[in-house]
């Protein structure tokens, strides 16, 4: 076991209550943006109004502080923060998509409707979390999913949702485009020699451009309707405090399972599983205590998967390791448990406490729009960055990679045109293959047509899929599969 490095605040360290909340803070304030990120993609998405969008938010503050709590006492117990995944947006997009004509069809809205049945996948994914951690699988499933595999899977993750960046942004290009500027200028220039900037370069920006929005909407500059416009609607809708069980427990309604969405998301599950591996490496390295045990890897995946099931009751997202915060502790050198238990308590009462939400919710669409464009493309970078562990002059990396890439764009296109009348007249060509897929999808039964599609329309699911049988089949040596250190 490697020795690793020298904190400040080790891992049973108790700074004074004072500091302890101030660094605390520090971590919600560091996963703040990406966290919020999400519901407010999500919402306008689903039809939320500005009310449900706060409430969405607040359930996912909620719901990492919960899942904090449970990585920190009872999983790995290494410092480390958990926020909505990433890794799970196509599957969400991919349960959304396909529930809207039940909700048209029946007259329920789409939001609340689309969250249960998102529930119910995040549920049951996180049972498989669980026991894929407790029973000890993680190490076999280390040797499986190699960079190779989950490479691709990760550079999917960003690449499939170009068409929430610049669409969004532009809405109106001068306060998308300042965004942009702002978090470029922050994350990669000031950030070389201000320490503010290396912490909070997204936050900055998205508080300085808001603000910005804010002023010009009371001069009249942003009238109502205006795509900068802030409207502090949902901020005094919302309540002070959520503490009746309604609000809190199932806020969506209680959750719908379907087999097809399950499997859809268990690319997700596994994408961030590797990743959280990674991540428990560089925590605890970081906190001084050399590699994780092969029990630390175990709980701490199994504790993920608790946190994933808190936050299917709790009305949130699924959640992950978050390695934004974990560069936080590799800056500050404070690697104390109590620091970020204290940080997961702050998140629980930022979720509790609704006018928070109601806050995050007036964010101008084209700031969400900027911060989008500027986030979506580092995380195809880091599935770059994963794929480069493997051997990138071996042939058989770049095919299994590429063609597991390509896939994953292509077959979603080819199920979205099967599925799509849009699609169907978007051209000849595609149209001379439709009543083959249909032919196909009609000779099955209809459970099993609904997971085919399902998975189909994942480039996740079907990047792992092909990725996994690929790289376990043909022979290669561990360096051209990335598992040497």
């Amino acid at each position: 076991m490697t020795s690793g490095l020298k904190p400040i605040y080790g891992l049973d360290d108790r700074p004074q209550l004072p500091r302890a909340l101030v660094l605390g803070a520090q971590h919600v304030l560091t996963m703040f943006g990406a966290t919020v990120s999400v519901p407010l993609l999500f919402g306008p998405v689903m039809g939320m109004s500005a009310a449900d969008t706060a409430r969405l938010i607040s359930s996912v503050m909620l719901c990492s502080g919960l899942a904090t709590i449970v990585q920190v006492k009872f999983g790995s117990r290494l410092p480390i923060v958990q926020g909505v995944s990433f890794s799970f947006l196509a599957a969400f997009f991919l349960i959304i998509g396909t529930v809207a004509p039940e909700a048209e069809a029946t007259g329920v809205p789409l939001g609340p409707l689309a969250m249960q049945y998102i529930a119910g996948a995040i549920i049951l994914g996180a049972l498989f979390e669980m026991v894929i951690g407790f029973s000890g699988l993680v190490g076999a499933l280390r040797k499986l999913l190699t960079p190779v595999v989950i490479g691709p899977v990760i550079m999917l993750i960003g690449l499939a949702l170009f068409q929430h960046g610049a669409p969004k942004a532009g809405t109106h290009w001068p306060i998308s485009g300042l965004t942009i500027v702002l978090i470029i200028g922050f994350s990669l220039v000031l950030a070389r020699t201000k320490r503010f900037f290396r912490l909070f370069p997204i936050l900055s920006a998205v508080v300085l451009v808001t603000t910005l929005c804010y002023v010009l909407t009371a001069a009249g500059v942003f009238p109502g309707g205006h795509p900068s416009n802030v409207n502090l609607e949902a901020v005094r809708e919302a309540r002070w405090l959520r503490l009746t069980p309604g609000e809190l427990v199932f806020p969506w309604g209680l959750p719908k399972f379907h087999l097809g969405f399950f499997f859809a998301i268990l690319a997700a599950y596994l994408a961030s599983i590797i990743e959280s591996i990674g991540d428990y490496h560089a925590i605890s390295y970081m906190s001084g205590s050399g590699d994780p045990t092969r029990k630390q890897l175990s709980r701490g995946i199994g504790a993920e998967g608790i946190g994933c099931f808190l936050t299917g009751v709790f009305g949130g997202f699924a959640s992950t390791s978050y390695s934004e915060n974990i560069g936080l502790v590799g800056l500050t050198k404070v690697a104390s448990r109590w620091v970020v238990l204290l940080g997961g308590i702050l998140l629980i009462l930022l979720g509790i406490f609704g006018k928070f939400g109601g806050i995050a919710a007036a964010i101008p669409g084209p700031v969400v729009g900027g911060l989008y464009c500027a986030l979506f493309g580092l995380i195809a970078a880091i599935g770059v960055q994963q794929l480069a562990k493997a051997d990138l002059a071996s042939d058989r990396t770049l095919f299994i990679a590429g063609f597991s890439l390509f896939m994953g764009l292509s077959v979603p296109a080819y199920f979205s045109a099967v599925s799509s009348t849009e699609g169907m007249q978007a051209g000849q060509m595609l149209a001379m293959y439709q009543p083959t897929a249909q032919g196909l999808l009609a000779a099955m039964p209809p459970t099993l047509a609904g997971i085919v599609t399902s998975i189909g329309s994942t480039g996740m699911a079907v990047a792992a899929i092909i990725g996994l049988v690929l790289d376990n089949l043909i022979p290669g040596t561990p360096a051209e599969r990335g598992l040497t250190d």
